[in-house]
């Protein structure tokens, strides 16, 4: 399995820098609905401290978390791709601190710092990667328990 990237020490130091001119800290409590699948994703974060629980709904009572994020973790891409919509929900874990960047704003200084844009987009592609890779690994595992345990 490949190793986790973190958005900010993947990028060179002056891309990084260019993109920390538009972060904004924010903080958010223990147990707080970040977003929910299907709303406007005009923004993204980069986790400081705490936790986040990526969800998908099953049922109207029903979450499954999908995935969990700590420090230095990207939370959130659906604002690099059209229709710019949610695909899970976020809830904070444990109370966290991040810095939040507005979409617009970071694709106006992609299209403006192309090579920005680019390693922006590379390293949100390696992440994603990464945890599609996880993501099946744990698919695999949970296929080969059910397998064992006569769920299937």
């Amino acid at each position: 399995m490949t190793k986790a990237i973190k958005l900010l020490t993947a990028l060179p130091q002056a891309q990084r820098e260019r993109l920390m001119e538009l972060a904004e800290e924010v903080s958010f409590p223990e147990d707080t609905r970040i977003f929910e699948a299907g709303g406007t994703a005009d923004r993204f974060w980069v986790i400081r401290s705490g936790a986040v629980h990526l969800d998908q709904e099953v049922t109207s009572r029903q979450r499954v978390t999908v995935a969990s994020l700590g420090a230095g973790d990207l939370l959130g891409w659906s604002w690099l791709f059209p229709p710019y919509v949610w695909d899970f929900g976020a809830v904070a874990f444990s109370n966290v601190r991040a810095y939040q960047f507005d979409g617009p704003s970071v694709l106006a200084l992609s299209v403006e710092d192309p090579l920005l844009g680019l390693s922006l987009v590379r390293t949100v592609a390696e992440i994603l990667a990464n945890r599609l890779e996880t993501t099946r690994g744990k698919l695999m595992d949970q296929y080969a328990i059910r397998r064992r345990t006569g769920l299937i």
